[in-house]
């Protein structure tokens, strides 16, 4: 899989390419927004690592045209700036998730692993785990082939927990990418994931959506099913 990292800090490019590739991926590296914008458009990638403050053409700016062009590509962007504001403009603009800077390396591939997985579940528009399935293109789901009626905020929150199978969301991570910029109270994703959990779970010997206590939630298969 190929990935293009547009990031104009030498070390930190080199020291992300690095890591990417010892990850067996392909990385292409652009030092301007300009360039980076040019060769999104003219390459495949699986996804585009997009810092913010760029020469030329910031990253935001970027982000906008390509989906102006109607790019799907997968945007991860970095930023050094971790506020509210920032990060919303980025989600705003087109961005599928952002990292804050300084960050660990592992969170930043297994965000890449998220999103390329993300990808692959629109792309598949039917997405099965275990005897859970949900038809993306008709956000449809069902379970042991019965119908489940969703809201659309229940939706969204399955699809994320979906698309990062295995993955713990904090309650954090989901606050912002299923209600994005809108206020909510504090419990509000506790108390949509219990929806949630009614609707799916409910009935059902096999769970798959389970808590990690401190951390947050997470979907998963059984463990049954895995060790096959």
């Amino acid at each position: 899989m190929r990935i293009l990292l547009v990031e104009d800090d030498v070390a930190i490019a080199k020291a992300v390419r690095r890591g990417l590739e010892q990850a067996r991926f392909q990385v292409d590296v652009a030092e301007d927004g300009r360039m980076g914008l040019q060769m999104a458009r003219e390459n495949e990638y699986s996804v585009m690592i997009l810092d913010v403050m760029l020469p030329y053409m910031d990253g935001w700016k970027v982000c906008e045209e390509l989906r102006y062009r109607r790019s799907r590509l997968p945007i991860l962007m970095l930023t050094a700036r971790d506020s509210l504001e920032d990060r919303v403009k980025g989600l705003e603009t087109g961005a599928d998730d952002y990292l804050p800077k300084p960050f660990e390396f592992p969170e930043l591939l297994a965000r890449v692993h998220a999103l390329i997985r993300r990808d692959r579940m629109h792309r598949t528009r039917v997405v099965r785990i275990a005897d859970l399935e949900i038809d993306t293109g008709q956000r449809r789901v069902t379970r042991r082939g019965v119908t489940i009626g969703l809201s659309q905020r229940e939706y969204d929150l399955l699809e994320a927990l979906a698309s990062n199978e295995g993955r713990v969301l904090t309650r954090e991570v989901i606050q912002e990418r299923v209600w994005q910029d809108e206020e909510g109270v504090s419990n509000v994703v506790d108390v949509y994931v219990g929806l949630l959990r009614k609707k799916i779970d409910a009935g059902h010997e096999a769970k798959l959506i389970h808590t990690v206590r401190g951390v947050g939630y997470t979907l998963r298969r059984p463990a049954e099913e895995e060790a096959e």
